[in-house]
C-alpha cells in the first residue's frame, strides 16, 4: 500500500522537530599534517640523502664523487642500519664496488655510528651536476713600456666604450704575443 507524501507544512513541521547530521567527511591526509613535523625532525635528528649529496665530494673524496652520486638511504622497518644507494656512471661500478666497504666506513664518519651497513649501487647516467671547472689562470700585466704604447697608439682615439675595447683587445694580443 503506497504511503502518502506529507504536505509542506506537515515536512516543515518534522524538519524543525528533528535535527539532521551533516555528511560524514573523510578523515584528512594523515601525510599532509605528519609532514611538517617529520621535516622538522629529519633537521634536528637525522641527516638523509639531502645533506650527503651537499657534501658528497667532502665524504668520499674527488674521485669517487665524479663517478658517483648518492640517491637514497633506505632504513628497514625493523630498525637498525640503513642501505644506501648510489648511482654510477657506466663500467666505474666495478671499481665502486671494490670501494664499498672504505665508502660505508665514511659515510659512518658522517652520518654518525653504524647508519649505514650496505652499500646498493645502481649502474645509470649522473645528474647533471656543477663541474668544478679549472681555474682560469690570469695572465700578466703588460710591463711599463708596453702598456704606454698601446696608450700613445690610441691616443688619438676619442675617448668612450670603443676606446676601453680597443685598449682591451691590444692588452690581450700583446699578452699572448709575449707568452
Amino acid at each position: 500500500m503506497p504511503r502518502e507524501l506529507p504536505t509542506a507544512a506537515e515536512a516543515a513541521a518534522i524538519l524543525a522537530r528533528k535535527r539532521t547530521r551533516p555528511q560524514r567527511r573523510p578523515p584528512p591526509v594523515a601525510g599532509r599534517s605528519l609532514s611538517r613535523l617529520l621535516k622538522e625532525l629529519d633537521g634536528k635528528f637525522g641527516q638523509g640523502p639531502g645533506a650527503l649529496q651537499a657534501r658528497w665530494r667532502e665524504i668520499v673524496g674527488a674521485e669517487i664523487a665524479r663517478r658517483t652520486e648518492p640517491v637514497k638511504l633506505t632504513k628497514p622497518r625493523t630498525g637498525g642500519p640503513a642501505t644506501l644507494e648510489i648511482r654510477v656512471a657506466g663500467a666505474s661500478a666495478a671499481l665502486i664496488q671494490h670501494q664499498a666497504p672504505e665508502i660505508v666506513a665514511r659515510v659512518n664518519l658522517f652520518l654518525g655510528e653504524a647508519a649505514v651497513n650496505k652499500l646498493r649501487i645502481v649502474q645509470g647516467p649522473l645528474r647533471a651536476t656543477e663541474t668544478a671547472k679549472p681555474a682560469r689562470r690570469r695572465s700578466a700585466p703588460l710591463d711599463a713600456a708596453e702598456e704606454a704604447e698601446l696608450a700613445a697608439s690610441l691616443a688619438a682615439a676619442p675617448e668612450g666604450p670603443l676606446k676601453a675595447a680597443l685598449l682591451s683587445l691590444g692588452r690581450g694580443v700583446l699578452r699572448r704575443r709575449t707568452s
